[in-house]
């Protein structure tokens, strides 16, 4: 495969999973000083490696989410918790990725992941549900204390 058609290929692929509209702001974006890069992005991501037959575009949304999270890369983690349900993950797969790279990554990227995926699953329009408060537990009744004796 030529650059040509590895571009072509990319583009495609990058196209299924980021969404046009996404693709096109970006393509819009280039300039003089970016288009190489914008165009060996298409030709080396989205058309060498998405579209290699090892593993499928669910496997790699969530190595792609995990790496992102161990990177601190949140625009791109973001960008890429829109794009999984472009690939066939759910709420509860992007959870799952976020709870195993939380192990690895530790408890604060872990945190910060959530408060990220919360946000963007909020803005496209999947919020998260919120759980019903819970009840409060009725305070006992404080036993009267016990007149002291006169003297």
């Amino acid at each position: 495969m030529d650059n040509k058609q590895r571009y072509a290929a990319g583009m495609k692929v990058r196209r299924a999973v980021l969404g046009a509209t996404w693709v096109d702001k970006a393509t819009a974006a280039r300039t003089t000083f970016t288009e190489e890069w914008q165009a060996h992005i298409t030709q080396f991501a989205w058309g060498e490696i998405w579209t290699r037959p090892g593993l499928d575009r669910q496997k790699r949304s969530c190595m792609t989410l995990a790496l992102m999270i161990a990177l601190g890369r949140w625009e791109e983690f973001n960008l890429h918790v829109e794009a999984a349900f472009n690939n066939g993950l759910t709420e509860d797969d992007i959870k799952e990725v976020i709870m195993h790279a939380a192990c690895y990554c530790g408890v604060p990227a872990g945190n910060h992941a959530f408060a990220e995926a919360s946000e963007t699953l909020r803005k496209i329009g999947r919020p998260p549900t919120p759980l019903p408060a819970p009840k409060k537990a009725k305070a006992k009744a404080k036993p009267k204390a016990k007149a002291k004796p006169k003297a």
